[in-house]
């Protein structure tokens, strides 16, 4: 579903990866997947998609918004993709919209038009399986001549111009495709809503029902997960959550909510990740073979994530609410809480995200900047124990970058300051790894399809230090951000963003 026909939904997720990134040697390296046209690729890192269609619309809090006192942030829940910029509004399916919008990002599939997806569709060998579950006649349109040379042309180049719709479609067709587009969406959701995709069988399952018992140190890592370490304020777990914030003892004495929780609040937050000059999206400044520049300002980008949405800024989509943007300072470095389930799946040859391994490299956070389950949550431990004033690549001399030294945040408003110092020590650490690893699926049922994986597993190294051979040096002093990001109307606040 590209125009170069080598771009799927699959390319970037795969069974065996919790339907996320499928290529170690790019979740080492260039952190986005390349798009149809190879020279493109993303800006973040290929979000799991195991149990997306859970996720609610994108609706803002007004009860924590009008608080008194007022909350210090925003409070937006749902939607979908990092940045919550599929908000379901249309379909009333955060995950449906969400569907729709790799077949026209430039960076991705990267059709110009909307209606190359009917087009492609109608010629599927599936048209009929498609007709059958949305109707006799839905992909009846009739299609100018042109309309496949039109679709093999990759979005944003300048022979279209501005025209998103290149196609010549009368009204009556274009509606049409306009439906088809709509149940292609829906269609993916219906998948990943399936137990091909959310199967809810975990050793974490199991053991709300009673048939698994978990080891040692999986129990202590669940303690903490719910406890010392506060996971669960944000990675609801179905239980009450522990006293925030956190102190060393405190322990969760609530009951159980729900046996199927999905360890995700829905929410939004600003962990002060460092800028990841690995990131592919910098270094796409020139125009390419078809006159389009993916990222014009270089290191002058800056992700503020949810933020740039509600302006409806460079590289996101258009805020469909127009009594959200003034919540935009609010909510500058904020990017989508994930689901804990399936953070650590991996190929059965390969049987963890951890070095020495074998193991499966997997990246993780919006940017890709951790390697690890371990330094992901050595991060959230010792953030602010370990800041330094440096970009990434730059850390001083006696210091071991995401050991004991971590880079400044790419966006320091609005920062999340419930973690950052937990005081956990090197062994509690590695229990919670331990436990994440337990809500990983096919525990109870196999997984369906996660044997694919035909590469080969990597070993040897530590997981603390994991992938940090390919660390490279980002700029220092970076290069101001770019006006029209962090210039853009409502200001970031209380401060501006460099």
């Amino acid at each position: 579903m590209s125009p170069f026909r080598n771009e799927a939904c699959a390319s970037c997720h795969m069974p065996y990866a919790a339907f996320s990134g499928p290529i170690p040697s790019v979740n080492l390296t260039m952190i986005a997947y390349p798009g149809t046209f190879r020279f493109r690729a993303g800006k973040r890192t290929a979000p799991r998609y195991t149990y997306s269609p859970d996720f609610p619309v994108l609706e803002l809090d007004p009860s924590l918004v009008n608080a008194t006192p007022p909350a210090p942030l925003a409070a937006f829940f749902g939607g979908n993709f990092w940045d919550g910029r599929s908000t379901g509004y249309k379909l009333q399916s955060a995950d449906a919209e969400q569907a729709q919008h790799p077949p026209v990002d430039t960076q991705e599939m990267g059709f110009a038009d909307t209606a190359c997806i009917a087009f492609r569709i109608s010629q599927a060998v599936y048209r009929p399986l498609f007709e059958e579950v949305w109707g006799a006649g839905s992909l009846d349109i009739k299609f100018p001549n042109n309309t496949e040379s039109i679709c093999e042309i990759p979005g944003g180049a300048s022979v279209f111009g501005t025209n998103v719709q290149p196609i010549p479609l009368k009204p009556d067709d274009r509606t049409k495709a306009d439906r088809v587009y709509d149940n292609w969406g829906q269609s993916i959701s219906f998948f990943e809503r399936s137990v091909n995709v959310s199967a809810f069988s975990s050793k974490f399952d199991a053991f709300l029902a009673g048939n698994y018992t978990m080891t040692p140190n999986e129990m202590a890592g669940y303690n903490l997960f719910k406890g010392k370490a506060n996971c669960n304020s944000c990675h609801l777990d179905g239980r009450s959550t522990a006293p925030s914030p956190t102190a060393p003892g405190s322990t969760d004495t609530g009951t159980a909510a729900s046996t199927r929780p999905l360890f995700t609040c829905f929410g939004f937050a600003n962990l002060g990740l460092p800028l990841n000059p690995r990131d592919a999206f910098y270094y796409q400044t020139a125009p390419d073979f078809y006159g389009f520049t993916p990222n014009p300002f270089g290191f002058g980008y800056r992700d503020l994530g949810l933020g740039t949405f509600l302006r409806s800024g460079f590289g996101s989509a258009d805020n469909p609410n127009a009594a959200w943007i003034p919540f935009a300072p609010m909510t500058d470095g904020q990017m989508q809480t994930s689901t804990a389930r399936d953070v650590g799946l991996t190929p059965p040859q390969c049987p963890t995200t951890e070095a020495p391994g074998p193991y499966f490299q997997k990246e993780f956070f919006h940017n890709g900047y951790a390697k690890s389950l371990k330094q992901l949550v050595h991060f959230y431990n010792t953030r602010d124990v370990f800041p330094e004033h440096v970009t990434s690549g730059n850390c001083p001399a006696g210091t071991t970058e995401k050991v004991n030294c971590w880079p400044m945040p790419e966006v320091a408003n609005n920062l999340d300051m419930t973690i950052g110092n937990l005081g956990l020590n090197d062994t509690e650490e590695n229990q919670v790894v331990a436990f994440l690893q337990t809500l990983s699926d096919g525990f109870t049922t196999p997984y369906p399809d996660i044997g694919t994986f035909t590469g080969t597993c990597m070993t040897g190294g530590t997981a603390a230090t994991q992938g940090n051979s390919s660390l490279i040096p980002a700029p220092m002093p970076l290069p101001l951000c770019a006006a029209s990001i962090c210039q853009a109307s409502p200001l970031p606040s209380p401060k501006p963003i460099p």
